[in-house]
């Protein structure tokens, strides 16, 4: 599979969140991060965000960081509005929470901490909390995952632990 040329290529690095328009290509690689992508299919404007933790532990936010999923997705909320759009018009697809510690007893040790977990159960919760649901995902299992999403035409493209390109909405 051979991807078409962007004219602008972001690669977003954990704890960003990325909002642009057509012509725009936003990659990421996750382990057990989650990364949310949103898109517009008629104005063909979007974003990720690539957080890691579900919810800060403690203190005031004064500044909204993309390291937390509550506040990466306010950020993407904010760049919807800010472009003018209203967020039930965006397709909503998730990615990522994958289970690095791939040794079957310390999987077996880290289940009830596994953050992979804890960072897609927040993702399904914040996403109906705020209208939204997921019209694709690829999450869980072992792993780190590499993304590559195409503003231009809204498709996300992914490759899971060393195997092949794949579209996400491929069975």
């Amino acid at each position: 599979m051979e991807l078409e040329p962007a004219e602008i290529d972001i690669f977003l690095q954990p704890g960003e969140v990325y909002f642009g328009e057509r012509g725009t290509r936003i990659r990421t690689l996750l382990g057990s991060c989650v990364a949310i992508t949103v898109w517009h299919p008629r104005k063909h404007i979007g974003g990720m965000c690539h957080y890691l933790l579900p919810a800060r532990s403690c203190g005031r936010i004064d500044v909204l960081e993309g390291r937390y999923a509550d506040e990466a997705i306010l950020l993407l909320l904010q760049e919807m509005r800010r472009a003018k759009t209203d967020p039930e018009h965006y397709q909503v697809k998730v990615f990522g929470g994958g289970n690095m510690f791939l040794n079957a007893a310390a999987t077996k040790r880290r289940r009830s901490i596994n953050v992979g977990d804890r960072n897609i159960a927040i993702a399904t919760e914040l996403l109906a909390r705020h209208g939204l649901s997921a019209c694709a995902e690829h999450v869980g299992g072992d792993g780190y995952r590499q993304i590559i999403f195409e503003l231009s035409s809204g498709a996300v493209w992914l490759r899971q632990h060393g195997n092949t390109l794949q579209s996400a909405e491929a069975p």
